[in-house]
């Protein structure tokens, strides 16, 4: 039997406006990760016609700030979000993040494509993932290669060891203009050397802050010897004491003002898009000092418990973290090292790179992610870092005995990660 020509209709409407099924989600990033996203959403949305994302941008720690506030209240938050790894250690604590280990994402399933200390630093000790990894920090060391030929340094010499170090800081920070005012330091501020020496030679079955008990282990020679450094290097007036993502931090990438700086291979991307470009050419990469490897920063996406649209959210994680061919345009745009390890062979890690005087410093970049080893996030890592912090920041600004501030904050944390 025929059917009504208004039945006929509507089930075309129906299946017109099934076919026409948008979902609206947002997604909260902080820069360079926009320059990336903003390039490769045309082709997100060819293949998921029925999705449209509206992106949300704030400066680093504006965006951090937002999205505490967004995940403790409830509300606020974006679909998707950006995670600098520096807040994960909070979000595991604190949480409002989806688990992404669980039904219907299954996350697991990608594990083995990435670098496996990235996934361990999303990962918590009992088994959840808080975020995908996007891109890592592989650790190095930035230096000027002018300052280094003002006093006829090799680089090789001077990571040697910490004491080699130390000795190129004492030669390379002086007057060069004869004014009566030191106008090059060794580096923009002693606790970044803290902080990496903190994070290396971590022995096996030990996170960075807590053994495999929860014991903390903020008195161990590890830290002591990372704050004898960082204290040698304030003491001798070899540091600018200049705060990372400050202007006066920009201003002395463009001078030359800081010989070195101990970051991760993403600076590469910022130094030669916005900070310093005119400085193309004078810059270099090495290894860290001392031989260590170590992380340095690393990109993150989840979705917020609060999302209204998690189906949706979870395919543009999928577009942007899984995809090789993603990773590498990240890679090529803004300096993002990917996470996804099959793509350390493409040929673009053997191009020569012209801000860096034509080292094929991509080549490096992907040997130090090799060396590194991972270490799950433990819920008080985020506060054991704060008391640490606060305890290099007395040893180095106020005198404070070095095993004195350490043992005081081994308690601390005991005490506040009961």
């Amino acid at each position: 039997m025929l059917k009504p020509a208004r039945v006929i209709l509507a089930t075309l409407l129906l299946a017109l406006g099934a076919a026409f099924a948008q979902t609206n989600i947002s997604i909260a990033l902080y820069p360079d990760l926009d320059s990336h996203l903003n390039a490769v959403l045309e082709q997100f949305h060819a293949e998921n016609p029925d999705i449209i994302v509206e992106v949300r941008i704030l400066e680093h720690g504006d965006h951090h700030t937002a999205l505490v506030t967004n995940l403790a209240t409830g509300s606020g938050a974006a679909d998707v979000v950006a995670i600098d790894v520096g807040f994960i250690a909070r979000f595991v604590a604190d949480g409002g993040l989806v688990d992404l280990n669980s039904e219907p994402y299954n996350a697991g399933q990608y594990q083995d494509i990435f670098a496996e200390y990235a996934w361990l630093q999303a990962s918590t000790t009992d088994g959840r993932l808080v975020a995908m990894p996007t891109d890592l920090g592989p650790g190095v060391m930035y230096y000027r290669r002018d300052r280094f030929e003002q006093v006829d340094a090799n680089v090789e010499d001077v990571i040697a060891d910490w004491d080699s170090f130390l000795e190129f800081g004492r030669a390379v920070t002086r007057d060069t203009d004869g004014d009566g005012q030191i106008d090059v330091y060794l580096i923009a501020d002693a606790g970044d050397v803290a902080r990496a020496m903190f994070r290396a030679n971590i022995a096996p079955g030990d996170g960075v802050f807590f053994g495999a008990d929860g014991t903390p282990l903020v008195t161990n020679e590890r830290f002591v010897e990372a704050f004898r450094v960082a204290k040698a290097i304030r003491d001798d007036g070899l540091d600018a004491r200049i705060g990372a993502w400050s202007n006066e931090w920009y201003e002395a990438f463009k001078r030359g003002t800081v010989a070195v700086q101990l970051s991760g291979a993403w600076l590469l991307g910022h130094l030669q898009n916005w900070m310093a470009p005119e400085t193309a050419g004078l810059w270099g990469a090495s290894n860290l000092p001392n031989g260590i490897y170590g992380s340095w920063g690393g990109s993150f996406y989840g979705i917020p418990e609060q999302s209204a649209n998690k189906d949706a959210a979870w395919r543009l994680i999928e577009f942007l973290t899984t995809n090789p061919d993603i990773q590498l345009a990240a890679f090529d745009r803004i300096g993002a090292f990917p996470a996804v390890t099959s793509t350390y062979g493409a040929p673009l890690f053997d191009e020569e790179l012209a801000f860096l005087d034509g080292q094929q410093a991509r080549l490096l970049f992907s040997e130090v992610a090799n060396n590194i080893e991972g270490r799950a996030t433990h819920p008080g890592d985020n506060v054991a870092e704060e008391i640490v912090n606060s305890a290099l920041s007395q040893v180095l600004d106020e005198g404070r005995d070095i095993e004195e501030a350490l043992a005081e904050a081994q308690q601390l944390i005991a005490r506040r990660t009961r």
